[in-house]
Parts: C-alpha cells; sequence; structure tokens
C-alpha cells in the first residue's frame, strides 16, 4: 500500500484538518501538543499484546502480573495468588514444597497467557470489557477455571478493565460504574483489621480477624482517621495489658497478642475505640473463618493449643449461643463464615435470628450458584466477593448485582498476601459495594486500597457519598 493510499484509507487528511480546527477553537497554547493529543483520541484502541511475568504478593509468594499492551499505552494488573494454584496439594504440602507448587503454577499460567491469552485479545477494543472476558473464559473451560487459573485471568481482566477506562478518558471506578449500568459515587465503610488470628497469627485466638467498622465517620477520610487512631491506641493498650512481645502483626496486619478467646480480643478492641474517643462511632465485626478449626461436625476452640482443656469443642448450636452473646454484649454488627464452608443449616439459623449481618465467604465462594442456593434458602445476607474466586471482572459485576438484588450486603475483600494492586478500591466504589476490607492500616498491599480510596474521594468532592450508616442498605442506581 502507498502512502497516498494509505492516508486516503484512514481519511488522514480530513482528521488532521478536525484537529486543526479543533486547535483554533480551544484557543490551545500549544497548538502541536493539541493537535497530538486530537489525533491519538481520534484513532481507536486496539490490544496489541498481553504479556506476563512472575512477581511476589504480599507474602512473598509467587504471583501473575500482567503488562496489557494498546496502540497507545501499557495497562498492568496483578492478582493475589495464583488461582489454579490454591488445590488440595498445594494446601497439603509444607511451606517450601508449597511455594515450589505455586512457582510451578504461577509459571504455566505466564505461559499460557504470553502464548494463548495474547494471540485470543489481539486487536479488541479495551471497552468492551464482555467481550474480552467472554475471549479468556472461552480459553479456560476447566472446573473452577483450573486450567488457567481465575487469579491470572483475573489480572489480564483488570489491565483491559484499566485500559478500557483509560480509552474513554474517565476514572477506573467511573468505567466499572458505567459497566454496571448504573452512576455510583458511595465511598465505602472499610472493615479494618485489627487483630489476626486463626491460621493468620501466631497466637490461641482461633477465629481469623477481629475488625472495626468506622460507621460514625462524616466521609471516608475521617473514617481512616478514626481506624488509624483507634489502631495505634490498642497497640499501646496491648502492650500495657500484654507485654512488647504482644504486639507482633498477622498475615493481614492486625495484631496477634497472646490471647485465645473472642471476647479477650473484643474487650481490647472496644477499650481502644473509648480511649480513641469512639465510642459509638465504631461498631465491630469478625472474620470467624470457621472452616478451619470444623472437626467432624464440631468446632475446635483451642485448635490451635498444645494444652487442650478439652471444654472449648463446640457443637455448631453452641457456636450460635456463643455468637449471640457476642452480639448483646458488643456492638458487633457483622459476622464473617460463622460456620463450615458447607454448613448451610447453622448459617441459616444464625441468619434468621436477625442478630446482624452474617457473610458468606467460604460458604459462597463468590459462586453464582451457590449465592443463588443462599438467596433462596436466606443462609446468610451478605457477600464476600473475593474477584480472584471469579475471574473476571464481569462475573465479579454479575454476582454484585446478583447480591444487590437480593438487598444482601456486599463486602470487596482483598486476600491474605494480596499484592499492592489496588483495583479492588475502585471496584467497590464503582459497584457501589458499601463495604470493603482489605486489612490493617499496616502493610503496603492493604494500604494502597484505602490510599486509592482517599483519592478517589478526593476527586468526587461534593459528589462522593460516605456510606456510613447506610453500609449494607447502598444501591447502586
Amino acid at each position: 500500500m502507498s502512502v497516498q493510499e494509505y492516508l486516503e484509507k484512514h481519511l488522514l487528511s480530513r482528521r488532521i484538518e478536525e484537529a486543526v480546527n479543533a486547535a483554533v477553537r480551544a484557543k490551545a497554547p500549544d497548538p502541536v501538543l493539541f493537535i497530538a493529543g486530537h489525533m491519538r483520541r481520534a484513532a481507536p484502541a486496539v490490544i496489541t499484546r498481553v504479556r506476563a511475568r512472575q512477581i511476589l504478593d504480599g507474602h512473598g509468594a509467587p504471583a501473575v502480573e500482567v503488562e496489557l499492551h494498546t496502540n497507545k499505552a501499557v495497562h498492568r494488573a496483578s492478582a493475589a495468588g495464583a488461582g489454579a494454584l490454591e488445590g488440595a496439594a498445594a494446601d497439603a504440602a509444607g511451606g517450601s514444597e508449597r511455594r515450589k507448587i505455586l512457582a510451578r503454577a504461577v509459571a504455566d499460567a505466564v505461559r499460557v497467557i504470553n502464548d494463548k491469552v495474547s494471540e485470543a485479545l489481539v486487536g479488541m477494543d479495551p471497552q468492551q470489557q464482555a467481550q474480552i472476558d467472554q475471549a479468556i473464559m472461552d480459553l479456560d473451560k476447566a472446573r473452577h477455571k483450573a486450567e488457567l487459573g481465575a487469579n491470572a485471568m483475573l489480572a489480564v481482566s483488570i489491565a483491559a478493565c484499566k485500559a478500557g477506562a483509560a480509552e474513554k478518558e474517565v476514572p477506573l471506578y467511573k468505567h466499572i460504574a458505567d459497566l454496571v449500568g448504573k452512576s455510583a459515587t458511595t465511598l465505602p465503610v472499610p472493615a479494618i483489621t485489627v487483630i489476626n488470628g486463626g491460621k493468620h497469627a501466631g497466637n490461641a485466638l482461633p477465629i481469623q480477624e477481629i475488625m472495626i467498622l468506622p460507621v460514625g465517620a462524616k466521609n471516608f477520610e475521617e473514617a481512616m482517621q478514626m481506624g488509624s487512631e483507634t489502631y495505634h491506641h490498642l497497640k499501646d493498650i496491648i502492650l500495657e495489658k500484654c507485654g512488647s512481645d504482644s504486639c507482633n502483626i498477622g498475615d493481614h496486619g492486625g495484631f496477634a497478642p497472646n490471647i485465645s478467646s473472642i471476647s479477650e480480643g473484643l474487650d481490647l478492641v472496644v477499650a481502644a475505640i473509648e480511649r480513641a474517643g469512639y465510642n459509638g462511632r465504631i461498631k465491630l465485626a469478625i472474620d470467624v473463618a470457621a472452616t478451619d478449626f470444623c472437626v467432624g461436625k464440631k468446632y475446635d476452640l483451642e485448635f490451635k493449643s498444645t494444652k487442650k482443656s478439652g471444654q472449648n469443642f463446640k457443637t455448631a448450636d453452641d457456636m450460635i449461643v456463643i455468637y449471640s452473646q457476642l452480639c448483646s454484649e458488643y456492638p458487633l454488627v457483622s459476622i464473617e463464615q460463622p460456620f463450615d464452608k458447607d454448613d448451610w443449616e447453622h448459617s441459616k439459623k444464625l441468619t434468621t435470628l436477625d442478630l446482624c449481618q452474617v457473610a458468606g465467604d467460604d460458604l459462597l465462594m463468590s459462586d453464582p450458584e451457590r449465592i443463588k442456593r443462599a438467596v433462596s434458602e436466606y443462609t446468610c445476607n451478605a457477600l464476600v466477593l473475593k474477584a480472584n474466586q471469579v475471574g473476571t471482572v464481569t462475573e465479579a459485576i454479575e454476582v454484585v448485582k446478583q447480591a444487590k438484588d437480593a438487598h444482601w450486603g456486599v463486602v470487596v475483600s482483598h486476600r491474605s498476601g494480596d499484592t499492592e494492586d489496588s483495583f479492588i478500591a475502585d471496584l467497590a466504589v464503582g459497584a457501589a459495594a458499601g463495604q470493603i476490607k482489605t486489612g490493617a492500616p499496616c502493610r503496603g498491599e492493604c494500604l494502597t486500597k484505602y490510599n486509592q480510596l482517599l483519592r478517589i474521594e478526593e476527586e468526587l468532592g461534593s459528589e462522593g457519598v460516605y456510606a456510613g450508616e447506610n453500609w449494607r442498605t447502598v444501591s447502586t442506581s
């Protein structure tokens, strides 16, 4: 093709004339830069290449990072873990062996992305998120996306989402809101981790974490201030009561004092809230992660203790009594995964008591079919959305809609040992989730999400609304 034929095919003469006229109308101080920018925007963006590499997550474990190239820019994304890697073999292996399993799985995912995924997406419009995600899904027909891995798929999908936002010249959260089909300007209430236990800390506390929800803040910035102040007051209280060796932190950045009961931990947090001067403005939440200490049909509250008393082996009905007492004695408004992942019966019993939000994590696994069953049976009343369990941005949006249609609460959640990608902050705003769970005001992979939300609130200005007391009932309309 000759130069003249190329110019005529792409109507470049007309486009240059339009760019010049636009520069004149805009009275551009630098016409050359203005015309260059105008011409760049006039050319449609297309995906030209997708490249993946292995990086390290917040635990120093292998994870997948993706760079999606268009004819205009490069967009980077990563997702916690590595998807196809969280199987029984990895879980059963020891530390060094598990890392080798994860590394092999990441290497396989990187190879597939660089070959098959890149080839499938080249030439596609990054604004067409649903089509891109479908193309990704078509490459992995295995059950639970075991071939490519949901995490690897998500990293590609997020990178495409960022490219789509850039092409539209809008912030990522606004692009996500467009994909949802509604306008969303709501900043979520952060569920800030302050104490870690369970498998995420070396203390004897059986549950995974205790969180604080600054529902009484006037905006997200104040919510983070309240949360951070309470967190640091808690450190002082732990130092006073438990000694300096109790201020180590767990996997999510929460403190791991040498305590063994839920009430001990809640007492420490309540004392910190009172010392910070936020009594009544901060509520409490717990993530029980009960699957981790379920033995048969009972729950071993001393599963981490070397000296078992035999008094803390509880039935599911015993656990309901414990939760009921905690809700009556503390400002506890949310309990995540209170029973084993397959104990639908007792999760329903607790939910029907209407004591607090009952959030399904392992119970739901962000799976549309399990969510459908839980809605039908009223097994819980909130979704813990972990996007890397779903696989793509489109699928994540669909399960949020599913939960919202059931009038559930939605908690957009990080993963343990997340990467520094802040995508879930934009997702929480764009999808009007109302709640976000991303660890303590500590550790870089946690703070990157909180800091992104602070930027979003500043950018929204007077349009931004903090979910606050409406944290469970935020609408996407």
